[in-house]
């Protein structure tokens, strides 16, 4: 990825006062970055003084005093219930690692205006320049005033699991940390419909997921969430089992609700006869061990660039085959959840996301797919207009069972 946004003519520079010839001279990345990826604009007209009466002072503060007065106010005279926070510390952007909050923000932008332009939510990007627990916590806590959701985004694990989980504790707003949830609905969306495919149950299937990260652990419960035979995890030291002397708090937990046939040794090894892989770790698993799984298996590897099992070896033996990447069939896309995941959420002010919320979101998503279900299209495309309505009205509802629904 770093090859693919250095500059390659070395005696270029992006100080324009140089005159040096500017990166997005020849980059279309960097002409599209140029400026930012988004702004902020009116709702409302500013044409003359009595606009600017209402808008501004004085009439402005008849709005503050009743909401004072009436704090849940707030969510009907503010943009507070339509907006979200997209929180990050830097410590885990995409493929590239920690490299800090500000060279984090292009992503931010980039998951901003995707919940816009698929889910009709407003969100902005905010970066934090602390990567403590506690320092994040209490900083993101005292910005909720102003916002209806957060969305956590690519914050390194095993952090992101305390952080989400005492945020959630501490606010009455949804706190969704999309590398985790989101993944995970598309990846049981995806599955369903594979399942389905082949005439099978999701309940007859075994799956080995390769990751013991964020999105790992939470495909993990997910899976056993929706019924799953078994599931079991592998780390860079092999299964994630009761046995291993060496596992963090996290993964203790994840072996105490996984693997229940008892694997232990390396992934490979635990793919003999599986029927699903999943991979969410990067590296590259052996051609031998995908052959060794059982016959119509369901291959789903998710790493980017570069899949953990190239399409072109998985569909030697694999009935049918999802990558993370948008030029192979059966992208497993988290745009195809978070938007509309926070837009259900929002419509009827949620407290939470829920787990009904999130199985509700991935049933909806496997169902848009329909009677044009097929090897190369267990999941719809991000660009289908159905994705987002569905899903929306989907966690509604959801949220309404749930008890977690404000209106």
């Amino acid at each position: 990825m770093a090859a693919e946004i250095v500059n390659p003519r070395s005696d270029s520079s992006t100080d324009q006062d140089g005159g040096a010839e500017p990166l997005d001279s020849f980059d279309p990345a960097f002409a599209l970055h140029r400026g930012g990826k988004m702004a902020v604009q009116a709702t409302v007209p500013i044409r003359d003084k009595d606009d600017l009466s209402l808008a501004y002072t004085p009439g402005v503060a008849r709005v503050c005093t009743a909401i004072a007065e009436q704090p849940e106010l707030v969510n009907d005279y503010t943009w507070k219930s339509s907006v979200v926070a997209v929180v990050t510390d830097g410590t885990a952007v995409l493929g590239l690692g920690d490299i800090g909050p500000e060279a984090s923000l292009p992503v931010m932008e980039g998951k901003a205006i995707l919940f816009k332009q698929f889910g009709g939510v407003d969100a902005v990007p905010i970066a934090l320049a602390c990567t403590d627990v506690d320092d994040i916590i209490e900083t993101v806590v005292r910005l909720a005033p102003s916002f209806g959701g957060v969305n956590l985004e690519d914050i390194s694990a095993p952090r992101c699991f305390e952080i989400e989980r005492r945020l959630q504790e501490r606010l009455d707003i949804p706190v969704f940390h999309d590398d985790q949830h989101g993944t995970a609905v598309v990846t049981l969306a995806a599955l369903r419909n594979a399942a389905r495919l082949s005439g099978r149950e999701i309940g007859q299937l075994r799956a080995v997921i390769s990751g013991a990260g964020a999105a790992g652990v939470a495909i993990a419960r997910m899976l056993i969430e929706a019924g799953i035979g078994d599931v079991a995890v592998a780390d860079r030291k092999g299964v994630v089992s009761a046995g291993r002397a060496d596992l963090t708090p996290v993964k203790q937990e994840l072996a105490s609700f996984t693997n229940k046939a008892g694997l232990s040794g390396s992934l490979e090894d635990a793919l003999a006869g599986a029927d699903v892989f999943i991979g969410v770790s990067g590296g590259t698993v052996a051609e031998e061990a995908v052959a060794s799984m059982a016959e119509g298996a369901f291959v789903f590897a998710m790493a980017n660039p570069n899949p953990e099992i190239h399409p072109e070896v998985a569909h030697k033996y694999a009935a049918v085959v999802a990558t993370g990447r948008s030029d192979f069939p059966n992208q497993i896309n988290n745009v195809l959840a978070f938007p509309g995941i926070f837009a259900g959420a929002l419509q009827v002010r949620a407290t939470r996301i829920t787990e009904g919320m999130k199985i509700a979101a991935a049933e909806v998503l496997a169902a848009v797919v329909g009677d044009d279900l097929a090897a190369d299209y267990v999941i719809p495309s991000p660009f289908d207009e159905r994705v987002a309505p569905a899903v929306t009205a989907a966690v509604a509802a959801a949220a309404r069972a749930a008890g977690v629904a404000r209106r």
